[in-house]
């Protein structure tokens, strides 16, 4: 059994005994103890008598008139009425005290009722078993008998209360029963002892009767009561004037001792000051060496403690080939979707498990740091090939990605982890976790989880920085221009707008393929400028465009949207901006978004969508078929018009073979309500197959070419029918092939 539960099984049999000697009272009361006095002095008990104690100076204990009263009572009143008068005076007392601020605990007010019921009745027991064995009855008219009852009273009340409150502290602080006894409750019987004196005084006095006696005695009392309290009053002023005496003659002493000491300045006390001095100084040093060569969330090395020791194996390889190395760099996957959904705090919590994963994968001998952020890096020695370096990435990669519970979320994590084998061209840290940084930002690319660097990807990769630095500058040198594909309809020719597209003609590496620097405008976050820069070309463009004849006064423009882009607020403005700035009606521009970017974030999709359309402006998803649409968002997505893709176009042979999927699509698209677009038509077999399955429109170089602006007005000023029979052969032709498998731009 707890000690908890004993204490509360404790007060609940204290609770019941006390119940017992309360219900015991009423049955003996006696009728002789209804009478003006008895209540006179249950009144006074329970209104005066609390707060008229007299605190003892530096005690714990107080004299209250309560215990004389209960004398009294047992007197005047016998037993019963003693037992009542205790019990309605410490419930009164207790009122009184959570009324000025005390706090009881559960069940204390019951519980000090019932002690002190119980310990005046057990008295009351005691006071009837000395009278049964002394074989006399109570003869208080004598002075020498009262005094022998009201010191038996006064003991026995002192030893009941004092016995049971020691039980309860006892049993509390888990201490020996005697011990508490004495060290907490002796003292209070200096609170019965007096309470027993003024009883028999008050007594003797209504026993003689003597009312100007009783008045000079009550008065005596009054005077000695406020004088004692004044008295208390100038004893507790006194001592703790005493006592900040003492504090200021002790302070001045240690004063002049520290200044004796100071001048005295004994060499064993200079030593030991300066010894203590000395291990403070290498403790800190100790702390400040660790904490500059680790991490402080995870423990692990940090960068410059990486550093460090990649010199000396740098160092040791050189001296050494035999005593080689990897060195892995760690990248946590969507470690930012953690920290943005889940908060920072979860987000430390998560890298310091991983921390613990990949520490439990490596030898002993090998080393793991943390670079930043979501970043780490890992040394493994002594390893003959990188393919053994690849098997322990893989089985570190295994083990991050075991789902774990936090805070009641159920998280799954993987790791992108590029290898760079340790190389005698490597003369600093830097560069080999430049290397392994290559590697990774490779796996993380190809979705492989691990790659091992090779010179090829670092070439590669100097490019791709190269690239990204001259993107930023491309808008500024005017190197990005628009070319335009015709859009056709399939069942008279008729050019209904064109899709714009991006071109880069660098000034030094000439015409760069869209598939090259479009994936690098999205990775940088370069996509969304050149966005509001290809709206504000093309719909000025075609604005012009549309002035030039009613037949032209129809014209559509399709501009394609990247998934970061419609991930923002920012693309409703931009799209608002463009408009107001070129006077386009908004009906006449098409935003084309891909079928796996519209199904990232559906709803969020859905949103954005809606307030396109309620500008005004058209939609399309492209590339059809490639992703995996769920058809219930499928429904409930916007779109004018539904693009398939080439892949599906490509597969109809000759004579009509593999159409299926198309009709099936153009049938689904027909159902929703949809316009059927058809890109990548090459043959005049494809051409026939979609006309005959009632695709409304088609682009591919079957049908025309993307066109610079000058080739495209050209078009416009014709106006030919752009199908196979009528088809001029003198438009313009980019010399690159690219054209024909671009999903974006």
């Amino acid at each position: 059994m707890t000690r908890k539960s004993l204490f509360l099984q404790t007060k609940i049999v204290t609770i019941l005994l006390g119940s017992a000697a309360i219900l015991f009272a009423l049955v003996l009361f006696p009728s002789t103890a209804f009478t003006w006095g008895y209540a006179l002095t249950v009144f006074s008990a329970m209104t005066f008598a609390p707060r008229m104690s007299l605190p003892l100076p530096r005690s714990r204990f107080a004299i209250s008139f309560s215990d004389a009263l209960i004398f009294l009572t047992f007197l005047l009143y016998g037993g019963p009425a003693a037992i009542m008068l205790a019990a309605g005076e410490i419930f009164a007392n207790c009122i009184y005290l959570r009324s000025t601020g005390f706090k009881f605990g559960r069940l204390m007010i019951p519980v000090n009722v019932s002690i002190n019921a119980l310990s005046t009745m057990m008295t009351y027991f005691v006071l009837l078993l000395i009278t049964d064995v002394t074989g006399n009855a109570l003869n208080l008219s004598k002075t020498q008998n009262l005094i022998s009852i009201l010191g038996l009273l006064a003991l026995s009340q002192f030893f009941f209360s004092s016995l049971i409150a020691a039980v309860f502290a006892s049993i509390k602080a888990g201490e020996d029963l005697f011990r508490t006894w004495r060290k907490d409750c002796f003292t209070s019987s200096m609170t019965q002892i007096v309470g027993a004196g003024l009883a028999g005084m008050v007594f003797k006095l209504l026993e003689y009767g003597d009312i100007i006696a009783a008045g000079i005695a009550s008065l005596a009392v009054i005077v000695v009561f406020l004088t004692y309290r004044q008295t208390i009053a100038e004893i507790n002023q006194a001592v703790g004037q005493a006592e900040n005496a003492e504090r200021q003659k002790v302070e001045t002493e240690r004063e002049r001792r520290r200044e004796a000491e100071g001048h005295a300045a004994q060499l064993s006390d200079s030593l030991e000051q300066q010894e203590r001095a000395n291990d403070a100084l290498r403790k800190s040093r100790r702390d400040f060496k660790h904490a500059a060569l680790h991490d402080s969330l995870t423990g692990l090395a940090n960068r410059k403690q990486l550093g460090d020791l990649l010199r000396v194996l740098i160092g040791q390889y050189r001296d050494d080939p035999s005593k080689n190395f990897h060195v892995l760099f760690l990248d946590i996957q969507r470690f930012k979707n953690i920290n943005d959904s889940l908060g920072h705090t979860i987000g430390d919590k998560v890298l310091m498990i991983a921390a613990k994963r990949f520490v439990r994968m490596v030898s002993p001998s090998d080393t793991i740091a943390r670079l930043g952020g979501d970043e780490f890096a890992v040394i493994l020695r002594d390893l003959s090939t990188a393919g053994k370096a690849q098997k322990i990435a893989r089985r570190i990669a295994e083990s991050i990605a075991q789902p774990f519970s936090l805070s009641g979320n159920r998280i799954s994590i993987g790791v992108n982890i590029g290898i760079a084998p340790c190389d005698a061209e490597y003369d600093t840290p830097e560069e080999i976790l430049r290397d392994a940084d290559i590697a990774m930002h490779y796996a993380k690319e190809k979705s492989s989880g691990v790659a091992v660097f090779t010179k090829e990807l670092r070439e590669r990769f100097l490019e791709r920085a190269s690239l990204e630095l001259d993107l930023r500058n491309a808008l500024e040198r005017d190197e990005l221009a628009m070319h335009y594909q015709p859009i056709v309809s399939l069942s008279d020719g008729r050019l209904v707008g064109f899709e714009a597209l991006l071109r880069w003609n660098h000034h030094e590496r000439g015409f760069i393929p869209p598939n090259k620097f479009i994936p690098i405008a999205e990775d940088s976050g370069l996509i969304q400028p050149i966005t509001v820069w290809i709206l504000a070309e093309t719909t000025k463009q075609l604005a012009k465009w549309r002035q030039i004849s009613s037949t032209t006064s129809d014209l559509l423009v399709s501009v394609n949207i990247s998934g970061k882009h419609l991930a923002t607020d920012d693309l409703i403005d931009d799209v608002e901006l463009a408009l107001e700035a070129s006077r386009l009606p908004a009906s006449s521009l098409k935003l084309e978004v891909t079928e796996s970017t519209a199904m990232e974030n559906a709803e969020h999709t859905i949103n954005v969508l809606n307030q396109l359309k309620k500008i005004g402006v058209r939609l399309s998803i492209d590339d059809f078929g490639t992703g995996y649409s769920s058809l219930s968002h499928l429904h409930r997505l916007p779109f004018d018009t539904l693009k398939i893709d080439r892949s599906f176009v490509s597969r109809v042979g000759e004579k009509g073979e593999n159409s299926e999927v198309l009709q099936t699509i153009i049938s689904l698209a027909k159902n929703l309500k949809m316009r059927v677009i058809a890109e990548g038509i090459e043959t005049e077999s494809q051409l026939a197959v979609l006309q005959n399955l009632g695709c409304d429109y088609g682009q591919g170089y079957l049908l025309a070419r993307p066109q610079t602006r000058e080739n495209a007005e050209k078009l416009l000023y014709e106006m030919k029918s752009l199908l196979p029979a009528d088809l001029n052969e003198n438009y313009d032709q980019v010399p690159t092939s690219e054209d024909a498998v671009l999903p974006v731009f």
